[in-house]
């Protein structure tokens, strides 16, 4: 049988590429402006009439008052020759006062919303040409002002949008230019014969290639998280096994800085469900960011709790503090954004803001905060998969 919406003006009853994915296909039966369905609730629960329904009625509305007013004008007419009575010379003239004055109304009514709509037409265009920064007035009918509402919100969203596109590009440049310029220069000088293409010579070749690969592995990493994009492999995971080996992997590290890596893992942590080398590389983010800031003679602490106890909220949280010099106050709330680093921090300032969108892509949680006297601490949670089966 065919789709009863088809003679309501959908030609077809497949989804098309362009419907919104949050929205059903085919939409009920009676939406639109015109519908039962259309306009939004009034305060006492009542269906307002949409925009369409609105200017329908206006037009009928002028379209009754030009047949009155024809009316009227033929009335006062006769009654003017004397075809007709005193009385209906002042019934006649007192219509074509009424229409008079509906006119000026609907005039006025008429012009205060095309005014606002001409507003934002013209905003419109100023957004065309990349200007993002406009604003339009909410001044008009409901609708209007709701409609100016939005566009305002559309605006400042592009606006930061395109300062945020801007600032990545300029700190991407940023830090893609000293691994270049320093294997520019060490390459013109060995093809120029100022350096022996000797092991001691290639090697900062190799870091500096090394580097540009690992930032490019994280900007890519940023880009898949902020397009929703990450691909997350999950399955049970021991993270206290996983805690263990990561510092294993960092020792080696830790004895050339001359900082001791202390730990306190219990046993009998439950397993969460999770991707092992997305965690694996947050649990490596974080411990290289706390080696790196930690002086010689410090501690790095790994340590992991779990409230498996409280069966609807339960969850295995990991801390990693150091004894390092902890962050300023004014770039701890922006700890985790792209880019975010001290002056003095010799990273790319990418590996909390990967840490972060990890996390938070495994539906846990992450924070910061200094560790008095001195160093940083950063926390992350995962929930328990019988925890986020009761939720």
């Amino acid at each position: 049988m065919s789709d009863p919406r088809r003679h309501r003006g959908w030609p077809d009853a497949r989804r098309p590429p362009w419907w919104p994915e949050n929205e059903p296909w085919p939409p009920p039966s009676g939406a639109g402006p015109w519908g039962p369905g259309g306009g939004r609730r009034g305060p006492w629960g009542r269906r307002r009439p949409s925009t369409a329904w609105r200017f329908g009625c206006s037009l009928l509305f002028l379209i009754g008052f030009g047949a009155v007013l024809m009316a009227a004008v033929a009335w006062a007419y006769v009654g003017l020759s004397g075809a007709g009575s005193g009385i209906g010379v002042i019934v006649g003239l007192l219509i074509l006062l009424a229409v008079g004055l509906a006119i000026v109304v609907g005039t006025r009514w008429l012009r205060g919303l095309a005014e606002p709509v001409d507003d934002l037409v013209a905003a419109a265009g100023r957004v065309e040409a990349g200007d993002y920064d406009v604003h339009v007035a909410e001044r008009g009918p409901r609708e209007a002002r709701t409609l100016a509402r939005a566009f305002n919100q559309m605006s400042a969203r592009l606006a930061a949008t395109e300062r945020e596109r801007r600032g990545f590009l300029a700190d991407v440049t940023h830090e893609l230019r000293t691994p270049l310029a320093v294997v520019r220069g060490i390459a013109e000088a060995v093809a120029d014969g100022v350096y022996p293409a000797d092991a001691s010579h290639l090697a900062p070749i190799l870091d500096a290639t090394t580097t540009l690969e690992r930032l490019v592995d994280d900007l890519r990493t940023v880009a898949q998280a902020e397009a929703g994009d990450l691909e997350l492999r999950r399955e049970p995971l021991d993270l206290g096994a996983l805690l263990v080996d990561a510092v294993a992997g960092f020792a080696t590290e830790a004895a050339d800085r001359d900082v001791r890596i202390t730990t306190s893992i219990p046993d009998d942590l439950p397993p969460v469900e999770a991707d092992p080398v997305r965690i694996a590389q947050v649990v490596g983010n974080l411990l290289a960011n706390a080696l790196r800031h930690t002086p010689p003679g410090g501690t790095v602490t790994v340590s992991a709790t779990s409230d498996a106890s409280v069966p609807t909220d339960a969850t295995v949280e990991v801390a990693v503090g150091d004894t390092g010099p902890g962050v300023p106050a004014e770039l701890l709330p922006r700890i985790f954004d792209r880019f975010a680093k001290g002056a003095d921090s010799p990273g790319a300032g990418l590996g909390l803001a990967i840490a972060r969108d990890l996390v938070l892509a495994h539906d846990g949680s992450i924070e910061a905060r200094n560790i008095p006297p001195d160093g940083l601490e950063v926390r992350f949670s995962l929930p328990v998969p019988g925890a986020a089966t009761a939720r």
